[in-house]
């Protein structure tokens, strides 16, 4: 196993990830949460990725169960053998509205040290190796944050700390904070990234290579499209069919993004280029996302351990200029299929 360092930090990572966003929903039992996460760990994954908010879709009645399940299973391992990832929830202020303290989250002193608190309870440890800020707050100046950030690396209760669905100018924000106020820093960036989005090339890229700041891609199959089950059934179990039938707003429009003609033809063409390499399409978007200097690990998620058999297979696969070449040509094609 080739293990990646994380930014800057002394965290070095299977360039797999598992994600869990899904433990609790689409995973409804702990036992095939387990065994996910086990099947996982055996094939050396040693990077987990989890969150207060999580499962998904969030709902304030299940906030914090996907923390627990992983708390549960982590005490089968031993710790130091692990590193985990947790995220404190956005501000409320902002695109999405999160049901957890009452609504009224935000990036500031007092909700990061509750967060913390809680997630540190339910995950049933005394340290976090990666502590991301889910999203950005508009409002509370990121002088204030990056401060209660570092107090949580003084306190030995987190060791590293990491952004997501960040832009360029608040990333770079936020590391030039940390550097002239001599406060921890971001040592990753959790954004999407796949071959049906390639937006994190047009500059954040210049930014992660240029900082040492590593980006850790999620969706790398553009939440279950990249895998063709929708190319074949438009009506496929999953998120997003769910989504474009929900009531609410901000999920049907998600879904709209994921899935539509430009995402559906882009696919049908990666299973064209998966199948001429003798690859299963899941294998190759993996593999696509997880093969740049500036990641360090990629995070997938399965709802059950035989989906992760494809995923795995990337972890120690590198694509030839042959099939990246064919994949670029795809996206010359078809522009930003997710807009």
């Amino acid at each position: 196993m080739q293990y990646r360092y994380i930014g800057r930090s002394g965290l070095r990572v299977s360039p797999i990830c598992m994600g869990t966003m899904t433990f609790g929903t689409q995973v409804p039992d702990e036992k095939t949460a387990f065994a996910i996460m086990d099947r996982a760990y055996d094939a050396g994954v040693n990077f987990y990725d989890t969150a207060e908010l999580y499962p998904v879709p969030p709902q304030g009645k299940l906030v914090g169960m996907t923390e627990e399940i992983v708390g549960r299973w982590l005490k089968t391992k031993p710790r130091e053998s692990v590193i985990l990832a947790s995220k404190v929830a956005g501000a409320a202020s902002g695109w999405f509205v999160p049901p957890i303290r009452h609504a009224l989250t935000a990036i500031d002193r007092f909700h990061i040290e509750r967060a913390v608190e809680g997630s540190l309870k339910r995950l049933g440890t005394d340290y976090i190796d990666l502590y991301q800020m889910h999203w950005p707050d508009t409002v509370v100046p990121i002088e204030e944050s990056m401060e209660a950030f570092d107090r949580l690396g003084e306190s030995g209760k987190v060791r590293y700390i990491g952004t997501s669905n960040d832009s360029a100018y608040g990333t770079m924000k936020a590391l030039s904070v940390s550097k002239y106020e001599k406060l921890a820093r971001f040592e990753s960036i959790q954004n999407n990234f796949s071959l049906l989005n390639r937006r994190f090339l047009d500059e954040l890229s210049t930014l992660a290579i240029n900082e040492k700041i590593s980006l850790l891609p999620y969706s790398p199959l553009g939440g279950g499209v990249l895998s063709g089950k929708y190319n074949q059934n438009p009506e496929a179990k999953g998120r997003f069919s769910d989504y474009l039938k929900s009531p609410n707003q901000r999920q049907r429009l998600m879904a709209q993004r994921f899935l539509n003609d430009k995402t559906l033809a882009s696919t049908q063409e990666y299973i064209r280029i998966a199948n001429e390499a003798g690859l299963h399409p899941v294998t190759l978007a993996t593999a696509w996302s997880k093969q740049f200097d500036f990641v360090a690990s990629t995070i997938i998620g399965a709802t059950s351990p035989d989906q992760l058999d494809a995923s795995l297979l990337a972890m120690e696969l590198t694509l030839d200029d042959e099939v990246l070449r064919a994949c670029d040509a795809v996206h010359e094609k078809i522009l930003y299929p997710m807009g």
